[in-house]
């Protein structure tokens, strides 16, 4: 059950999200057990983001979740930044600089009207 929540200041196109959602469930491979079958993706654009104060470049602000009855390797986490942080660049034309990603894992998920 991962989540790829995408947050960018600038406005996203129907072309730029599939490329990310393409990048996201290639990269979600890297967390063991995780594939695209499962992936959801949820993008909102033009949320006004301040980086360091200051807003007039373009930020994005991405959080992946993931369902996992333990934590999920450091490494896993590196490998998905090192994928998806040249695509979120190239299609939202936010600089790396301006780029926060989160991660994070639950072991509890509700989906289908029960939890895993």
């Amino acid at each position: 059950m991962p989540v790829v929540h995408t947050y960018c200041s600038a406005p996203i196109s129907e072309s730029a999200r599939e490329a990310l959602k393409i990048a996201y469930g290639r990269a979600i491979e890297a967390v063991p057990g995780k594939s695209e079958a499962w992936l959801m993706c949820l993008f909102e654009d033009s949320t006004p983001i301040y980086f360091a104060g200051d807003d007039s470049e373009p930020s994005a602000y991405v959080e992946v979740g993931v369902f996992a009855r333990s934590e999920v390797p450091a490494a896993a986490w590196e490998r998905f930044t090192e994928e998806v942080t040249p695509a979120i660049s190239r299609e939202l034309g936010v600089d790396p600089s301006r780029l926060y990603i989160r991660y994070g894992w639950t072991p509890s998920f509700g989906w289908n009207g029960a939890n895993f």
